[in-house]
């Protein structure tokens, strides 16, 4: 066997004083092998991200640092290297992917200066052999047109796009470690498929050790040759991949997996068939560019929502899958009248709301609430919990102390404590605004509940919490919901029936078990082909 290119022995990294824990990483012990894939993972906050970034030299020292222990790499140690030869070692032998290129990458460079930058640093190379290292490299990452990718900026590439462009960046130097941290949480499911293959290719490629990091169990078993899983800063299990995802020891890795949605749709309910919600031929158009008033450059026309049809019915759950761009969200903000259609009808218990203004439509509000992707950036920083949930009933007349008791009411509802009314959002993790999103929606007693991507930010066990509490709910105040998703795993435990959505357009819609069981459009059948671990059954 190989000596391991990385060996981590005791690692403590401890956190500024007065923090809830006084090392965010304790005691870890780890090994990376040439040509291995290792994948680490928990839950925020389990000091994974915080690991790799030790390793990187990227700790945000001097209140977040390496208090003990060894980072081993060749004959360096890596936690005592001064800072310009870690410099050189970042890049050309150790490289990272971030989770969010958007952030990671300059906005004000294009892309072909980016990795020309990376050359410049570490290579003695003319410019023209950079520019042509620098194409090579964006062709082996599969872009399209690599010469344009070069002469592009960051905003202006997909999603997907700026991952490659990163991966190329991190390779351009054949390093012997490349560390990813969650690189496809943030991407659609085909997306995510190719962005996997194309790690694994490029690490054989090059003979690379990948530190893996992901909360995705479905990612861990289409990538990992060995898996550690961390918990509040300690390693409690590693083992090969087969190992920990079939037979988990620690009581904590058994929950993690126990989390994980089944891809075998749950068992069809009794349906109503009273429709409280009817979408006819909605359509929606956005336009950009042209220059001012329309004069110089072309226009840009993009159909986000192109004849569709769609119906809810009393106590149902309908989801929206699709990917980035399919129209799904345009779609949900226009149903709640967040966005004017261009035509069609939005029928809810029979009047249209798509002719209505802002007036007529205030009467309307109560009966369909939405619920946001990210829960911080949609829930007023400035105000506390209360008001926030307050504020809706308020408007539509309600009296002070009949509201504030339904806010109360509803905190405890969605499992918070009481004295969450008297607390600012960013007193909570995440999950918990997610809570308080939900209370929000709910406090108006809605017929509707529009939830929008409402878990995809979220760790998988307080995932798991959010989609029971919503059935919950539901259940409890006959509830009809449309769930926006890309994560087909959800949507086969949450959602009654499917609507499948591209560019704009529904291509197949049906009860979820039997879409799941035989698709009908070849876009269904490549998004359930695509699903991360689809021959791992964690049930």
């Amino acid at each position: 066997m190989s000596s391991p290119l990385l060996e981590i022995r005791n690692l403590h990294i401890c956190l500024p004083e007065g923090s809830e824990r006084a090392f965010a990483v304790e005691e870890v012990d780890l090994d990376l092998a040439p040509n291995e894939i290792l994948c680490i993972v928990g839950e925020s906050g389990s000091g994974k991200s915080l690991t790799a970034r030790a390793v990187m030299g990227l700790l945000p020292k001097p209140h977040v640092r390496i208090a003990e222990g060894s980072i081993r790499f060749g004959d360096e140690n890596l936690a005592d290297v001064a800072d310009a030869r870690m410099r050189q070692i970042r890049g050309s032998e150790i490289s990272m992917i971030f989770q969010e290129p958007m952030t990671a990458l300059n906005p004000v460079m294009t892309i072909g200066d980016q990795i020309d930058e990376v050359f410049r640093f570490h290579e003695t190379m003319r410019r023209k052999e950079r520019r042509e290292r620098a194409i090579a490299l964006l062709a082996d990452v599969h872009l399209p047109d690599p010469g344009h990718i070069m002469r592009s900026y960051p905003h202006e590439l997909s999603g997907g796009q700026r991952q490659r462009a990163m991966i190329a960046m991190a390779l351009a130097l054949d390093p012997k470690i490349l560390i990813a941290d969650e690189p496809t949480t943030a991407l659609d499911v085909t997306t995510q498929a190719q962005i996997l293959k194309l790690i694994k290719e490029m690490q054989a490629a090059h003979n690379t050790g990948v530190l893996f990091i992901t909360h995705d169990f479905g990612v861990v078993a289409d990538i990992a040759d060995r898996v550690a899983v961390m918990q509040q800063g300690k390693l409690v299990e590693a083992g090969t991949a087969d190992e920990v995802l079939n037979a988990p020891k620690h009581p904590y890795t058994q929950a993690l997996i126990a989390a994980v949605p089944s891809l075998t749709p749950r068992p069809p309910r009794k349906q109503s068939t009273e429709p409280v919600l009817q979408v006819e031929n909605l359509e929606k158009v956005f336009r950009s560019g042209g220059g001012f008033f329309g004069l110089g450059g072309s226009e840009r026309v993009v159909k986000a929502a192109q004849d569709v049809n769609l119906e809810l019915r009393r106590g149902e759950t309908l989801g929206i899958v699709g990917e980035s761009g399919s129209g799904k969200s345009t779609v949900a903000r226009c149903i709640v009248r967040l966005v004017d259609a261009d035509k069609g009808k939005i029928l809810l218990n029979g009047t249209d709301l798509q002719p209505l203004n802002r007036a007529e439509m205030r009467p309307h509000r109560s009966s369909i609430q939405m619920m946001f992707q990210d829960p911080f950036a949609s829930l007023n920083p400035r105000s506390k919990v209360g008001k926030i949930i307050t504020q809706g009933p308020l408007l539509q007349g309600i009296a002070k102390d009949e509201a504030e008791a339904k806010a109360r009411e509803l905190l405890s509802i969605v499992g918070l404590d009481v004295r969450a009314y008297d607390r600012f959002p960013h007193e909570f993790s995440g999950g918990q605004r997610q809570r308080i999103g939900i209370a929000r929606a709910l406090a108006l007693n809605p017929d509707v509940l529009v939830a929008d991507e409402p878990v995809s930010a979220l760790d998988v066990s307080i995932q798991a919490q959010i989609l029971r509490l919503l059935d919950e709910i539901r259940e409890r105040m006959t509830l009809s919901m449309i769930f926006i998703t890309h994560d087909l795993r959800v949507a086969a435990q949450v959602c009654d029936r499917l609507a499948v959505m591209r560019y704009g357009e529904v291509v197949e819609t049906g009860p979820t078990a039997e879409i799941f069981r035989d698709p009908q459009a070849e876009y269904t059948k490549d998004l359930l082909a695509a699903v991360p671990g689809k021959s791992w059954h964690p049930d």
